[in-house]
């Protein structure tokens, strides 16, 4: 009996205990209803203000996970990051000389790591960082990030795309229709410096340079003498093109300097050396590998300022193979005397040096951590620093450069 009474005692609070649990609800489900409707979201998109000389691009390999490569913009001014582009496995970064767009050249495969191969040149907007355009490639090259690799005209009209996808080739894209407008084969040369609206040179295997004129569909080519030897003192791929007339100054790892104008008839001078425009002696090539001096190195080791004419060159104490050693200094020389303007010690070695083309000019280097430090160029003074900005800082690209 006494079992069969707690099992009702047991009921009747199960059953009071529903009802009051529906009236709770039931109370709820009022104030639910009284609530006022939330309106539906709408999203959109948050322009950045227009390009500036002192707005960069900055391009991240991320080598240990080189397939989330990214291209960062940074407001060098504020020291700010706005922005980040994706630059899939070993991309490449070029600006239009008006800052209209950027470009990234790309790779992706369908199942990440493998699979099919699919080439990409997308144009970006510059102030919403979405893509305008996806150009599909016929392919690129896959070595690692260089300036070279991807190049921009003087007016913007036409981008240089290298490739080894079969054999040597630059790929020529028409920016206005976002065409292949022709393939130029280049066997045993390579990379695309440019020079006014309808030319390029690159840079060959026996130590000469291969010229490439323009013409609607038609490329006419033209080679160089050997300037260099490749075997005893190879030229630094890196080396400054001044794009508005072709100008560049190739260095050797020795640290010669042969002041170049490109053209449909290159003309190279003859060269000059960094140890002697800073009054020390001229630095052996191969023939003494183990003789230490002061040398360059790094991987975006040198920057033009187009209107002073002055070169930034990475350099650093070693041997003749340590043209990938970082920088612990930068040597600002003038390109006109071939003397040395100033030594600037770095807080840390770097690999990069960039620099704005603007009268008011900053200079950017980077470290092993991926900081970003900016500098006035002016008075060699640096300014601030970004931390860890990314992981493998390569090169900066500014408007005009």
């Amino acid at each position: 009996m006494r079992y069969s009474i707690a099992l009702r005692s047991g009921t009747a609070a199960f059953v009071l205990g529903m009802l009051v649990l529906g009236a709770s609800s039931v109370a709820s489900v009022k104030a639910w209803a009284d609530e006022p409707v939330v309106q539906e979201e709408e999203s959109d998109i948050i322009k950045l203000s227009p390009v500036t000389p002192h707005r960069i691009l900055v391009q991240d390999t991320a080598g240990t996970h080189a397939k989330d490569g990214r291209v960062y913009v940074v407001d060098a001014d504020k020291g700010k990051l706005l922005g980040m582009v994706q630059a899939a496995y070993n991309g490449n970064v070029v600006q239009d000389p008006k800052g209209r767009a950027f470009y990234v050249a790309e790779t992706v495969w369908s199942r990440g790591n493998r699979g099919d191969r699919l080439d990409l040149l997308p144009a970006y907007d510059p102030q919403t960082l979405t893509i305008t355009n996806d150009e599909v490639l016929p392919g690129r090259a896959l070595v690692t990030p260089k300036k070279n690799d991807l190049a921009i005209n003087q007016d913007g009209s036409r981008v240089y795309i290298f490739s080894m996808v079969p054999t040597n080739a630059v790929h020529v894209i028409d920016t206005a229709t976002h065409t292949l407008s022709q393939t130029v084969d280049l066997p045993g040369c390579a990379l695309a410096y440019p020079w006014g609206k309808d030319g390029f040179t690159s840079i060959c295997a026996d130590g000469g340079l291969a010229n490439v004129s323009l013409n609607g569909s038609k490329a006419e080519v033209t080679h160089t003498k050997p300037f260099f030897d490749p075997e005893k003192d190879a030229v630094f791929e890196h080396s400054p093109t001044r794009r508005t007339d072709g100008k560049t100054w190739f260095i050797s790892y020795s640290g010669l300097v042969y002041p170049t104008a490109l053209s449909s008839d290159s003309k190279v001078e003859a060269p000059w050396s960094l140890q002697e425009a800073a009054g020390m002696q001229k630095a052996p090539a191969a023939e003494a590998p183990f003789s230490k001096t002061w040398r360059p190195g790094g991987w975006q080791l040198s920057a033009l300022h187009y209107a002073s004419g002055h070169m930034f060159v990475l350099m650093h104490e070693g041997t003749f193979w340590t043209h990938k050693k970082a920088g612990t200094e930068i040597w600002e020389l003038d390109t006109a005397t071939h003397k040395l303007v100033r030594r600037i010690p770095l807080p840390a070695p770097a690999t990069m040096v960039g620099v704005t083309q603007d009268e008011e000019p900053l200079l950017f280097t980077n470290d092993n951590e991926g900081d970003l430090f900016i500098w006035d160029m002016t008075s060699g003074k640096l300014l601030r620093k970004m931390p860890h900005l990314g992981d493998d800082l390569y090169f900066t690209v500014a408007l005009g450069e």
